[in-house]
């Protein structure tokens, strides 16, 4: 089976309650194959600083009339080392939700690059805020 880039995502919310707009967006996204849900888990750390590990098809708190389309896939890659590091990490009285996905729009372009016999150098995520800086830098040398 051909495999697209896997990217880890972790996102911290304010609370405990993932909005239904979370879900339907990621339901888009999974039917427009864009990508592929591999695992999804949520982390929650008390107050105390007690961690609870959750599947998001154990979670009561999550409709899961959004969600079922999106947990057939899920398989249990994440490691427990990643979890463990990203609780430690996180504050007392936090919670964050912690996705693996394929992105699948890019399988077929990972597959010709290989018959082409290339090599993946380089592939990192530059954040939306460094391309803003640079376009604002450059837009000031262009006045």
């Amino acid at each position: 089976m051909s495999l697209g880039p896997v990217e880890i995502l972790c996102i911290k919310f304010p609370n405990t309650f993932i909005k239904d707009g979370i879900a339907i967006a990621l339901r888009t996204l999974v039917e427009n194959k864009t990508i592929r849900i591999i695992d999804i888990l949520f982390i929650r750390k008390s107050e105390s600083g007690a961690v609870t590990i959750t599947e998001v098809d154990q979670m009561d708190d999550v409709d899961h009339s959004i969600l079922d389309p999106l947990i057939a896939d899920i398989s249990g890659l994440i490691a427990e080392e990643d979890v463990q590091t990203i609780a430690q990490a996180l504050d007392n009285d936090s919670f964050a939700a912690l996705m693996l996905f394929e992105n699948i729009w890019a399988t077929t372009f990972r597959d010709a690059v290989l018959n082409a016999n290339g090599q993946l150098l380089l592939s990192e995520r530059i954040p939306s805020c460094v391309i803003e800086e640079v376009m604002a830098a450059q837009s000031k040398i262009a006045i």
